[in-house]
């Protein structure tokens, strides 16, 4: 039966030593808070650390630990205290997780850490492997496991592999200070779906991959070593029913009648983060404190209860911030505070559930300011838990949660001028205005709680696989290419139409220098040398460029998209009538865009202009392109021209001209036993529209189109010729008729 293996850092599950014995209790933080409630619904097992050195259990105790951990699903990969150090909190936590929040000052670059990282990610693939089986779908979560995807995928090539990630993915000017950011990137893309909390995050991964890989993306789909890769967003929800029933439950009704004894008759301001430098501790205290100081009179009648849970204590960031947190804590309560009133309630300390659902339910305004934050959980639970609608929730514009929680108070954390201002308007808004903010933010979180969210991920990953088994059934291997080869050999008229740049060469940086090599030209050489085949160089590429490159070949041309014609052996002859006074308006503008772009230039032909951007920055090129075909849009308007989008290069022609008018053309000089054609980009596809059914249409990269078939690069379509001409010399020779 196929399973759901959910491979995360923890196991939802954390393991402790103590002197009566070892003991299981729930393990802390937003993914197993957040993913246990439909995995303990969902079934398969759980695949991660259990949260105890491998050196501190006896062989004994790890199999009592491997056997308790397996009757809950659970399947432990046991770390030593120096891989802990040196994968969690070395690598991704001093140089992953500082990253990713815009924290380069905290950043450290250490090899050291970053192939303890590498280790452990491959100590879990061991893991994964030896317990995966066939149907079973591997979903990978969260910044320490970046590079399992890939590393599975190597060891389970056909297993359904989706990524999620936890935490922001930063713009690619920040992840390009990493060293290994390649290694990450290509790690990710092991998946066939990798996933993110927000829109802004999914763009700043296909960013990187467009500047480190130079693939772009068609509406997030990637292909990708013969795959297709799926990148999107889902937002995170939660158990939305445990937090609006709480304040039902026995336990939360004695905690709530403990804090209000305590705190009444103030008003309650609530603060919960992890103590961690990206949740912006101290500029929340500075706008207290600034709050305090311009409304005097709400001294005595606000308190802050402030939760920080302790985190990372063994990192020296973390240190000197709980060092600064606690000073500013007590400067606030020194500065404001009597007898009978403490202006900040502090606790450091993790609390229970019921604790927490109790300050939920009390609080009249919850201050949720992060400086940087892939969703934050905390302010849905907060909304979640406000079944009479009252309550404010004051939230950073830079959490993720601020893309779907758009009613609440939104704020430039930064700015604490405006978190004091929000502070005073949460406290003197109107009972009407809290419900009726509430009511459309709980709606949301009720439809999209994390129940949707795991579905949703799961049936995107779904829909992926079907949609690559669709293209990967039409890679041309095994059985299909053993007959494409027998019709070629039986066939005593042969039709093959070939694009050359990207199709029988790889691309270069300039057009002039993607000459036929050596090799190349022998195995065309044997192809138009068969009396039985008709051979003809479709080409972009102006007519000068063939005829010296290919001209001595016994093989027909069309140049610049079919404009000018060439059978064997005769001269260029203009088959198409095609006007080119439309270049002066247009090539102004090209060029116009090429100046302002490095690496940008234009290419003229006889009828036909190409503004090449193979040598553009990646994340330059995406923007001048879409500006260029927006300008060219205008002026095309009211000609006859047509825009193309070439492999880095935009083809602008007579829209008459196309290459399925050339294919037209061939297809029309006889009867072909066989025919073949093969092209790699967008203008190719007019020509696979024209072929017949029966024609072996080829696509070089793997990819949407309209070919029956596609190979993964031009060396794979040069083997393939290679293997037609070995095969076709098995043949009878047949006079040729034209």
């Amino acid at each position: 039966m196929a399973r759901l293996l959910v491979i995360a850092n923890r196991l939802p599950v954390t393991v402790v030593k103590r002197k009566d014995g070892l003991r299981l209790h729930a393990s802390p933080g937003g993914l197993a808070t957040g993913l246990s409630s439909y995995f303990k619904d969902g079934g398969g097992v759980w695949v991660g650390w259990p949260g105890i050195a491998r050196e501190r259990l006896t062989p004994d105790e790890r199999r009592d630990v491997e056997e308790r951990l397996r009757a809950r699903n659970c399947e432990p990969v046991f770390l030593g205290q120096e891989e802990v150090d040196r994968y969690y909190l070395g690598f991704s936590n001093r140089t992953l997780w500082p990253l990713a929040h815009y924290f380069p000052q905290h950043t450290v670059y250490d090899r050291s850490l970053w192939e303890a990282y590498r280790q452990v990610n491959e100590m879990f693939c061991e893991a994964v492997a030896d317990l995966a089986e066939s149907g079973d779908t591997v979903w990978v979560h969260d910044y320490q496991l970046m590079l399992l995807p890939a590393m599975l995928r190597s060891r389970l090539p056909d297993a359904a592999i989706g990524f999620f990630l936890h935490i922001p993915f930063p713009a690619f000017e920040v992840f390009r200070l990493l060293p290994w950011r390649r290694e990450i990137v290509e790690g990710l893309l092991g998946s066939d779906l990798v996933g993110f909390h927000t829109y802004d995050y999914a763009l700043h991964f296909l960013e990187s991959v467009r500047r480190l890989l130079g693939v772009s993306d068609n509406v997030g789909r990637i292909a990708w070593q013969g795959r297709l890769v799926q990148v999107d967003a889902f937002p995170m929800g939660i158990d939305v029913e445990r937090y609006a029933e709480a304040g039902r439950l026995a336990e939360v009704q004695d905690q709530i009648r403990r804090v209000k004894a305590q705190l009444a008759p103030a008003r309650v301001v609530l603060s919960v983060d992890r103590m961690d430098y990206s949740k912006g501790i101290p500029q929340r205290l500075e706008a207290f404190d600034l709050f305090l100081e311009r409304e005097p009179q709400y001294r005595e009648k606000v308190t802050m209860v402030m939760v920080a849970v302790p985190s990372r204590t063994e990192v020296p960031a973390y240190q000197a911030l709980k060092r600064e947190v606690d000073e500013r804590v007590s400067r606030i309560n020194g500065k404001y505070g009597t007898l009978a009133w403490v202006p900040i309630r502090y606790l450091y300390r993790s609390l229970p559930f019921a604790a927490l659902a109790a300050l939920y339910q009390i609080a009249d305004v919850a201050l949720i300011t992060p400086l940087r934050d892939g969703m934050n959980l905390v302010a849905k639970e907060f909304i979640a838990s406000k079944a009479d609608g009252r309550g404010v929730l004051i939230l950073s514009e830079m959490a993720g949660a601020a893309k779907q929680l758009p009613e609440a108070l939104l704020v430039n954390p930064n700015n604490v001028e405006e978190v004091a201002s929000a502070l005073f308007t949460a406290l003197t808004m109107s009972e009407e205005e809290q419900q009726e903010r509430n009511r459309v933010m709980q709606e949301r979180l009720r439809h999209y709680d994390v129940k949707w969210w795991a579905q949703e991920f799961l049936q995107r990953l779904r829909s992926v696989r079907a949609a690559q088994r669709e293209l990967s059934g039409r890679r041309l291997a095994g059985v299909e290419r053993r007959n494409l080869v027998e019709a070629y050999r039986r066939a005593a008229r042969r039709l093959l139409l070939l694009d050359y740049d990207g199709t029988l060469v790889p691309f270069a940086g300039r057009p002039e220098s993607a000459f036929p090599d050596r090799e190349l030209l022998r195995i065309l050489g044997a192809l138009c040398e068969d009396p039985r085949n008709t051979v003809v160089f479709v080409s972009g590429r102006d007519r000068g460029t063939l005829g010296r490159w290919l001209g001595h070949l016994r093989a027909g041309m069309a140049a610049e998209h079919g404009v000018w014609m060439r059978l064997p052996g005769g001269r260029w002859e203009l088959v198409e009538r095609a006007d080119a006074a439309w270049k002066e308006a247009i090539r102004p503008v090209l060029e116009r865009f090429a100046a302002h772009t490095p690496g940008a230039f234009v290419e003229e032909k006889d009828f036909s202009l190409v503004w090449h951007y193979r040598q553009v920055d990646a994340s330059l090129a995406t923007v001048r392109v879409g500006e260029l075909k927006s300008a060219l849009m205008h002026l095309t308007a009211r000609l006859n021209v047509g825009v193309l989008d070439g492999d880095r290069a935009i083809d602008v022609k007579d829209a008459n001209i196309n290459k399925g008018r050339v294919a037209g053309r061939w297809l029309g000089g006889g009867v072909y036993g066989f025919m073949l054609a093969a092209g790699d980009d967008t203008t190719d596809e007019d020509m696979f529209a024209a072929m017949p059914p029966e024609a072996y249409t080829i696509k070089v990269r793997f990819g949407p189109t309209r070919a029956r078939f596609y190979v993964e690069n031009s060396q794979a379509l040069r083997e393939l010729l290679a293997e037609l001409v070995e095969g076709g010399q098995q043949g009878t020779r047949l006079p040729l008729r034209i």
